[in-house]
């Protein structure tokens, strides 16, 4: 199906087609492939049909490999282990899970779409086709799984950063992984790990950018949500936010293996949009008020509620209206 929808988004870059051209030159019957063009602008690709005649409004924003790379600033690429695209994957995060560990740089993985895409606490990642940005990234941590405690944050930190720096200034951290724009949901990052405590461990770092505005699936979305095309549409290219992050990311994660989660505090005190916020915790299907108080040296949500203060290692934080 996917390679299908590859070959046929090809041909309709190059120049509209009637129907019976496109299904001759898939060799696929005409009602399969109208059901199938069908699918694609459900899923928000910008095909439009006039009479027998489709065409594309708009090329998607596929990503381009070359591009990236070219993209890539000087000292981000001796520490690139691989990178790779893939049209579809059930989850980027998923894959490089299935795979051996990386012997020596990162290993970036890019999907045009997930169909089993993956947030915290398994929630479903909504994925359209080449709509946003769906990146994992495979590393090798020599001092085992406890060297990753508190990666998740640093992460958060240095992707925050990064699209700062691209140019989305008011870009924030939500402890404890969603990246935040005008109060809305802009992104999110996933931690995952393969290994032992002390020997060399797998890391494995999912981060979902929300790029397009994407109408079609925004009915999919169970909370506010925002895009880089919303706020700056100018900015709105996949690989130019890819390369941004990579800048940024592959660089602070050979100084967080070095000199773990301390350095990184203060820089996630600026980002934090939820310090000195009245919230809800969410834990354990309870909801209670608290004031949030910042991030604890481990990592931990620090918060004052009716008990005093305490430090939150898990559970869900919402900003609580007043």
């Amino acid at each position: 199906m996917g390679v299908d929808d590859q070959r046929l988004l090809a041909l309709l870059a190059a120049a509209p087609m009637p129907l019976s051209q496109l299904a001759r030159a898939l060799a696929v019957p005409p009602g399969q492939l109208a059901g199938q063009l069908q699918a694609l602008v459900q899923a928000g690709v910008a095909l439009q049909q006039q009479g027998d005649c489709w065409q594309l409004r708009q090329p998607p924003d596929l990503h381009q490999r070359d591009r990236i790379e070219q993209l890539l600033a000087p000292a981000t690429l001796p520490l690139l282990g691989g990178l790779e695209v893939l049209w579809e994957v059930d989850s980027t995060n998923s894959e490089l899970l299935r795979r051996p560990l990386p012997q020596a740089g990162v290993s970036v993985l890019l999907a045009e779409r997930q169909t089993a895409g993956r947030g915290r606490r398994g929630r479903h990642w909504v994925s359209p086709l080449a709509q946003h940005v769906y990146l994992s990234l495979a590393c090798r941590f020599q001092g085992g799984i406890a060297a990753m405690a508190g990666l998740s944050l640093a992460v958060g930190v240095l992707v925050a950063e990064a699209l700062r720096g691209h140019g989305l200034t008011g870009v924030g951290l939500k402890w404890p992984n969603d990246l935040l724009l005008g109060g809305r949901k802009l992104g999110g990052i996933l931690l995952e790990s393969r290994g032992s405590a002390q020997d060399p461990a797998l890391a494995v770092i999912g981060i979902g950018l929300n790029v397009h505005n994407a109408a079609a699936a925004a009915g999919a979305i169970d909370q506010p949500w925002t895009s880089i095309e919303q706020h700056r549409p100018g900015l709105a290219q996949r690989d130019g936010v890819v390369a941004a992050v990579l800048n940024g990311l592959l660089p602070g994660l050979v100084a967080f293996e070095r000199e773990g989660l301390a350095p990184f505090l203060t820089r996630y005190a600026a980002l934090d949009v939820l310090a000195g916020q009245p919230v809800w915790i969410h834990q354990d299907g309870q909801r209670q008020p608290a004031t949030a108080l910042g991030l604890a040296a481990d990592g931990g949500l620090r918060v004052l509620d009716q008990h005093g203060q305490r430090c939150l290692h898990a559970g869900d934080v919402s900003v609580r209206k007043q």
